[in-house]
């Protein structure tokens, strides 16, 4: 999710992070290189694409009257119970308010060393 919003918002410093911090906690290359088109890959679970589908909506809030759309909700829904979608829900915010943050500062990509910021 952190992925995905930070590729959307164009955030090469987050971008950089996240997927270096994916990858040094295991996950794969190939997952990592797929997030950006998620619709078309197979490796994802049905509850990895709803989060994915629910990043990618309130990332584009603004493109959309209306807000998220119910579908994607009921979607998200059938995944993940009330407090596991409040979190997602903040994790979203979080992870936009921080791409927004680094975008107006220009902060650089590249130099990012996994764990570096925990």
């Amino acid at each position: 999710m952190k992925i995905r919003a930070s590729q959307i918002n164009g955030c090469g410093f987050c971008t950089d992070m996240h997927t270096k911090d994916a990858a040094a906690a295991g996950e794969t290359p190939l997952r990592i290189n797929l997030i950006a088109v998620w619709r078309e890959a197979t490796v994802f679970t049905d509850a990895e694409r709803a989060a994915l589908e629910l990043t990618e909506e309130g990332t584009r809030i603004a493109d959309a009257a209306g807000g998220v759309p119910d579908d994607v909700w009921a979607n998200a829904a059938k995944h993940y119970d009330e407090e596991q979608l409040m979190a997602l829900v903040t994790l979203i915010a979080l992870i936009n308010s921080f791409n927004r943050m680094n975008v107006m500062l220009t902060m650089p990509a590249g130099g990012y060393e996994p764990g570096q910021h925990m």
